[in-house]
């Protein structure tokens, strides 16, 4: 009985840990929907989905796969040929028969490496055109979301989305599936090996596995909790740092630095816990396999050593130093795979998690989209008519209430009223940035809805309080789409609008680079760019809103020129607090509260003295008290 201690003390230390890793199973178990294991997706359903995208480079795989089975003939044959060469050495030998073994294990181990490296590179090239395919498409699924849905979803959110998550699936179709497939066709090729050249010894090996595959679901259950609070915090730090580093300078301006601060090193500090349980996991998962793996190696010694020197056989076979070396080098590579099965296993599962956060934004259906007979309108005379029209942000809150008015060909109409009641909503309205609840919009006689959205859009031409310049050069911003302009027709533009006058000072040019968001350049600066953008595209229709709000006198009367240049190339929407630079337009409709008060031009309301009446003496009355 003394013979056989080491082996009973080797299976107690299993025992034991097998029965702490139950425990812990058990204490988490009932808590998996309150932290995150199970996903609302099933694998199936996000398998199905992502073959989507496999399958126009299905030969790719399929050439992967003959070069895997190549590279896995060298984990299956070179013990046996290890074996055969320690038989050889123990006794005479010619030496060409040598070198025939070294060269046969030479020549294998070549395919092998050989092989593996085609299989990388056709994998890497393979896995990055998915990769770029899931992007694009959720990208251009992204552009086509409504105004109210950009703006429920966080900017980082959408960021993770494109940059990390689809990482996480770059990872799956490159090494993990490949690989899982790989460690499959290993172990069962081992095993194969093995019971062909010792099925005791291999019956010895097995008694090992299923305390792997214990030790592999309960860890499996640790690391994907783990891993989605990593995932988790890195959304909530890329979500974090967008809002927060667009808004710096607010945050400096009002000395909030300590403040956000503090909240950034929350959000680190709850990362780092969750990269560091996650670290923990695989650094008690990875020691237990290897106790494992080294505990079957020290069995195999001591049985077969044993038998092996007093020469006797194990379970009825005859143990040779051969057979010794040869599952020695197949318990290593049979251990290897199955470690990295239950790894890659993990890894495939937060893979899915990425597709399923990438599908859920697939899955958002587009708010605003074309009527399946939507026409595609080639020119715009310019009317505009609003019937009935009622609209709410928000269901049952109001914003436009049964708002009628009708805008004639090549009119200026402008929009005045306190903060909240409609003016640039009415004008969202027209672009179809939202959709109206009730009423109807016409443009040119024909509604909106049956009008494509990017044929609509086309022949609008926005300029808006908060310009929004990308990073690039003067001419990128005011060129944007794709058609070819020259530089001089550029120039032409910016000589229109004034904003020639800035531009020839600067060392650049029109070619001069624009930091983000225009960062560079001043607010005024800004508003002529977009009156450049607008007019180099020749919109029918020109919409106004604030353009001339928080800009310097200076620039407002360059603007007031532009305005005034540009009323005569189309219809033109304008919003504005100051009436001094709508006093020229043909008509004003008076808002409060989404309804229309009263309309007429300048004179015409003034002589009413009504609410545009009260607005105009305010400011009258303001500004004459800023000159004294």
């Amino acid at each position: 009985m003394k013979e056989y201690f080491p082996l009973l003390l080797v299976g107690a230390i299993i025992g034991v840990l097998s029965i702490v890793f139950v425990v812990a199973y058990l204490l988490i178990k009932d808590k998996k929907n309150a932290i995150g294991f199970e996903r609302n997706m099933k694998d199936g359903e996000i398998t199905k989905r992502l073959l989507v995208y496999a399958k126009p480079h299905v030969g790719s795989f399929v050439l992967v796969l003959l070069l895997m089975l190549f590279s896995i003939a060298y984990d299956i044959i070179s013990p046996l040929l290890i074996g055969s060469i320690e038989e050889m050495v123990k006794s005479d030998f010619p030496m060409k028969k040598l070198l025939v073994m070294v060269a046969i294990y030479a020549s294998i181990l070549a395919v092998s490496l050989v092989c593996t490296y085609v299989q990388s590179l056709v994998l890497q090239k393979t896995g990055q055109k998915i990769i770029s395919s899931i992007r694009e498409d959720l990208f251009t699924h992204i552009e086509s979301l409504s105004h109210n849905q950009l703006t429920e979803i966080p900017v980082g959110k959408l960021v993770t989305r494109v940059t990390n998550d689809t990482n996480a699936i770059s990872m799956m179709f490159t090494n993990i599936v490949v690989t899982l497939v790989k460690n499959v066709f290993i172990i069962i090729g081992i095993l194969v090996a093995m019971i062909s050249v010792n099925y005791e010894l291999t019956l010895m090996v097995l008694c090992f596995v299923p305390f792997i595959v214990l030790f592999t679901v309960i860890f499996r259950k640790f690391s994907r909790k783990a891993y989605r609070r990593v995932k988790d915090g890195t959304t909530a730090i890329n979500t974090f740092l967008s809002e927060n580093l667009s808004g710096m300078k607010v945050i400096q301006i009002f000395n909030r630095e300590d403040y956000k601060m503090n909240e950034f090193s929350t959000k680190n500090r709850g990362l780092v816990r969750a990269q560091t349980a996650h670290i923990f996991v695989f650094g008690v998962f990875r020691p237990v396999v290897y106790l494992l793996h080294t505990s079957s190696v020290l069995c195999l010694f001591y049985l077969g050593g044993r038998g092996y020197i007093k020469n006797t056989s194990f379970l009825g076979q005859t143990l040779t130093s051969g057979t010794i070396v040869t599952f020695y080098m197949y318990i290593n590579k049979f251990f290897n795979p199955i470690q990295n099965l239950a790894e890659q296993f993990n890894w495939l599962q937060s893979a899915y998690a990425s597709a399923e956060k990438i599908f859920t934004i697939f899955d958002i259906t587009p708010e605003i989209v074309d009527e399946p007979d939507a026409i595609e309108l080639d020119h715009v005379e310019g009317s505009i008519e609003f019937k009935n029209v009622w609209f709410s942000y928000i269901p049952g809150e109001w914003v436009l209430k049964d708002v009628s008015f009708k805008v004639e060909a090549g009119q200026t109409v402008a929009f005045v009223g306190a903060t909240g009641s409609g003016k640039t909503t009415i004008l969202s309205l027209i672009c179809r940035n939202y959709d109206i609840q009730k009423g109807q919009i016409l443009i040119d006689g024909i509604d909106i809805k049956k009008i494509k959205i990017a044929s609509l859009r086309r022949h609008f031409g926005q300029m808006l309080q908060d310009v929004f310049l990308f990073s690039g050069t003067i001419r990128s911003n005011i060129v944007l789409r794709d058609e070819e302009f020259t530089d001089e027709q550029v120039m032409e533009a910016c000589r229109y609008v004034n904003a020639d006058k800035f531009i020839s000072k600067l060392t650049g040019g029109i070619n001069e680079e624009v930091r983000e968001r225009g960062g560079n350049l001043s607010a005024g600066q800004r508003q002529l760019l977009s009156f450049a953008r607008t007019i180099i595209h020749r919109p029918e229709i020109m919409i106004l809103d604030e353009a001339t709000a928080n800009i310097d006198t200076e620039t407002e009367l360059l603007i007031q020129d532009s305005l005034e240049k540009m009323m005569s190339i189309g219809t033109m929407l304008i919003v504005a607090h100051r009436l001094s630079t709508i006093q020229h337009a043909d008509n004003i409709l008076v808002l409060a509260h989404g309804e229309i008060l009263e309309q007429g031009d300048h004179n015409s309301l003034l002589k009413q003295k009504g609410k545009y009446y009260d607005l105009y003496m305010l400011q009258y009355s303001k500004e004459n008290m800023k000159k004294n």
